[in-house]
């Protein structure tokens, strides 16, 4: 038998959920709504049923969580609306343009909001270095350059040329990931494997994002 989920199934699983019954209960009371469904019902509800049925030190804890949340979310929020603005009036510097051009093309995006780019060409790693110090003003002391090499590569060498490219002393470079090859000799002497420049600052990521949306106001038409 087939069902058609109507806007009653809906209201009648909203209810429920109110009354603290949990998905596995609404499952089995309505018989015929995918997990997936009730999930996309119920997220609006689902904190305020968890909160009343929470007492004593997991209450706190919960409500202490979803503070910590909404402050963050506020800070991001401030941040954008911030870098946005900043971002509006960097347009006209070619080296903002064309570096953040590149990190929206080739940088990270990681959920974990860490500022990460990486690339094989050593020009690029030269030209992004410097947006990443003239532009974001990291301090040199908060770089981290992550290497990927062949087990053809010779590590020590390897390391000491984009120490060279980058300017950043080799205590701060991590440890150097080795892919292993089954080819006998390098086919091309001048590549150097990969380096990738990697700043752990939240608060720059969610800026860099503001500049996307800068960017995306000034090119894209109304």
């Amino acid at each position: 038998m087939l069902f058609c989920m109507t806007r009653t199934d809906k209201n009648f699983a909203i209810k429920l959920r109110r009354e603290g019954k949990t998905y596995g209960e609404i499952d089995k009371i309505l018989g015929h709504i995918s997990k997936s469904t009730l999930t996309l019902w119920l997220k609006d509800v689902s904190g305020i049923d968890e909160l009343n049925l929470l007492k004593g030190r997991a209450r706190s804890r919960f409500i202490a969580g979803q503070r910590r949340h909404e402050r963050k979310l506020r800070l991001i929020k401030s941040i954008l609306e911030e870098s946005k603005g900043e971002g509006q009036a960097l347009l006209e510097n070619p080296l903002f343009l064309l570096g953040l051009s590149l990190y929206w093309a080739e940088g990270d995006k990681h959920i974990a909001e860490r500022v990460k780019f990486t690339n094989a060409d050593e020009r690029m790693i030269i030209l992004m270095m410097r947006w990443f110090r003239e532009i974001c003003k990291v301090p040199e002391k908060k770089f981290r350059i992550a290497l990927h090499i062949h087990s053809l590569h010779v590590a020590k060498d390897v390391k000491q040329f984009w120490v060279k490219v980058t300017g950043i002393p080799g205590e701060q470079f991590q440890k150097i990931y080795i892919k292993k090859t089954s080819l006998r000799h390098r086919k091309n002497i001048l590549y150097n494997g990969t380096c990738a420049i990697v700043v752990c600052d939240k608060n720059l990521f969610r800026r860099i994002s503001g500049w996307k949306l800068a960017l995306i106001d000034h090119f894209t038409p109304p």
